[in-house]
């Protein structure tokens, strides 16, 4: 699915949504010249793979946070993680780097992706701003609108506590 196509479904389900078109982002450090109307919703989605490119993994967490890969590995009981390359994404959320979007899980017809969302985008945002998978552009809606969209496909969706799997900053 293209931007348009997220739009298009987005309404054909009339889910309340907002959009912030923008210059293309690729990274959360491109984001500090972009007034957004919800900062304390921005997603950060990191599309990753197990050591044996068997299971891959969506993980979205607030903007402002930090994974520790390590810790989310042994939380959940998974193999060592690692970044999936530029060509997995393409293969399996047909994604470019830069985009990377639950949005994304829409295109992954084998549902094969498993999706971690921090709950506190529930619990204290009730808001999440992510890609429609085009980094361009950022649609802000209710998180539970976007994990039934996701879930109604067929993905597997893991609504998480991630606060102990963070960096935490040295002050």
């Amino acid at each position: 699915m293209n931007k348009q196509n997220i739009y298009d479904l987005l309404k054909a389900k009339n889910i309340k949504h907002e959009i912030t078109e923008h210059c293309a982002l690729y990274s959360m450090k491109d984001t500090a010249d972009v007034i957004f109307p919800y900062p304390e919703a921005e997603a950060k989605n990191l599309f990753v793979r197990d050591d044996k490119k068997r299971n891959y993994y969506l993980i979205t967490v607030r903007g402002d946070k930090r994974l520790d890969l390590k810790a989310f590995r042994k939380k959940f009981g998974l193999r060592a993680l690692s970044f999936a390359s530029p060509a997995d994404l393409e293969d399996k959320l047909h994604l470019i780097p830069g985009s990377v979007s639950p949005f994304g899980l829409l295109n992954n017809s084998s549902c094969s992706v498993t999706w971690f969302i921090d709950e506190e985008f529930s619990n204290v945002s009730h808001m999440i701003g992510i890609h429609p998978n085009d980094n361009t552009a950022t649609v802000w809606l209710n998180p539970q609108d976007l994990m039934q969209i996701i879930s109604d496909h067929g993905t597997t969706i893991k609504m998480i506590d991630l606060n102990d799997c963070l960096i935490k900053e040295e002050i």
